[in-house]
């Protein structure tokens, strides 16, 4: 079984990471939360899903998933400030593997300084950070680049959860 990782915290993107999830759930992925404290539960920033996390990032590797998924929300941002998740998201991006980011996930990207020369898409109020590190900001549903996926927001989930599963389909283990 494939593996996705999904990196999370407190006030996430409920639908951002509800739906993208049962969709992989249902085409027969198997999920891991990770994040800043295993065992901790965190809750999403609308309808206030609870989410525990499976590992610390401590405790995982880029080995470890086929793909990662970064919801929005205040989550990427809350990520972003702790060291061990910005260097897992560096090791992992530099695997060449999947990365879907929705939202205001490249938040998280940009900390990890993956996107230089890079085509994303993203939340409206972060156009001018996803520039200032060097990447094209594309406002279309669904934007990929190389092993990044990446979509604006909520409006966007049915393209974006697509592409994610046609490039899990992609991938040969």
């Amino acid at each position: 079984m494939k593996i996705i990782g999904v990196l999370i915290d407190n006030m996430f993107e409920d639908v951002e990471y509800t739906a993208p999830s049962k969709a992989f759930s249902g085409a027969g992925y198997g999920l891991v939360h990770v994040g800043l404290k295993e065992g901790k539960t965190v809750k999403g920033k609308r309808k206030g899903t609870l989410v525990k996390i499976d590992k610390d990032f401590k405790d995982v590797t880029a080995d470890d998933f086929d793909a990662i998924l970064i919801p929005g929300g205040c989550s990427p941002d809350n990520l972003r400030g702790e060291k061990e998740a910005v260097d897992f998201v560096k090791e992992y991006f530099e695997t060449g593997k999947p990365i879907f980011a929705i939202c205001h996930a490249p938040q998280l990207l940009i900390t990890a300084q993956v996107l230089e020369g890079r085509r994303v898409a993203g939340w409206k109020s972060i156009i001018q950070d996803i520039k200032n590190a060097g990447a094209e900001y594309v406002d279309e549903e669904v934007v990929e680049d190389g092993n990044i996926i990446s979509s604006r927001g909520p409006r966007d989930i049915p393209a974006f959860t697509g592409a994610c599963l046609k490039r899990l389909e992609m991938i040969q283990k």
